[in-house]
């Protein structure tokens, strides 16, 4: 184990497992039918990442509620046939759980959703703590759910890695004081989050074993 790291903590959409494509799809059916023809697939995509409410309200903020519901309906019944993990991340966080590491998930997803992704993938054995949005007050940037999660773990920031595909992840690193780490198969691109100045870059989730030095 690295005498530095301890502890990992693991965006979900994007990083872990493969949700782009629900993801997407989810805004583009709630989008259109509410605002038909007004948002292409390229207009989603700074959707990516915050919370659900945030992005909704800053679209129309007297539908908000509704569109919520709808995104989570279809979101819902579409879960199983569109989300698969990303390759070499099950061996990754195998070896990190077998290696000591204490290991949490921190998301902008709520809980039962969340629970879905991991035990469809088989990630859900490895995490003792999960974090999901309806756990905090306040969302990723905000260290709130880093904190929580190291609280539950007994784990000090400096001794820490946030590791996410998105902004809000690195921001909510660092706000809290725990190394980062951005992943280069962010579907914003590798440039986008390397302009945030992640602590480090992993090209495929193996890399994390390099950086904390498992063997």
């Amino acid at each position: 184990m690295n005498n530095k790291i301890d502890t990992v903590l693991f965006d979900l959409d994007g990083t872990l497992i493969d949700t782009n494509e629900l993801i997407v799809s989810s805004y583009l059916h709630t989008l259109d039918h509410y605002l038909p023809g007004q948002f292409q697939r390229q207009d989603v995509l700074p959707f990516m990442g915050p919370a659900l409410r945030d992005v909704f309200e800053g679209i129309d903020s007297t539908r908000a509620d509704e569109m919520i519901r709808t995104y989570r309906e279809y979101n819902l019944s579409n879960h199983d046939r569109l989300v698969t993990e990303f390759e070499g991340v099950n061996e990754t966080i195998r070896s990190l759980s077998e290696n000591g590491y204490k290991l949490a998930v921190v998301t902008t997803k709520l809980a039962d959703v969340a629970k879905m992704g991991l035990k469809l993938t088989g990630l859900d054995q490895y995490f003792q703590v999960l974090i999901a949005l309806d756990d905090v007050e306040k969302a990723k940037p905000d260290p709130e759910p880093i904190y929580k999660a190291l609280d539950i773990l007994g784990s000090k920031p400096e001794s820490a890695m946030m590791v996410g595909d998105n902004h809000h992840d690195v921001l909510a690193g660092k706000n809290a004081g725990t190394k980062t780490a951005g992943v280069s198969w962010t579907l914003k691109g590798r440039e986008h989050l390397a302009a945030y100045d992640p602590d480090y870059m992993l090209d495929q989730m193996p890399d994390l074993l390099s950086i904390l030095e498992v063997r």
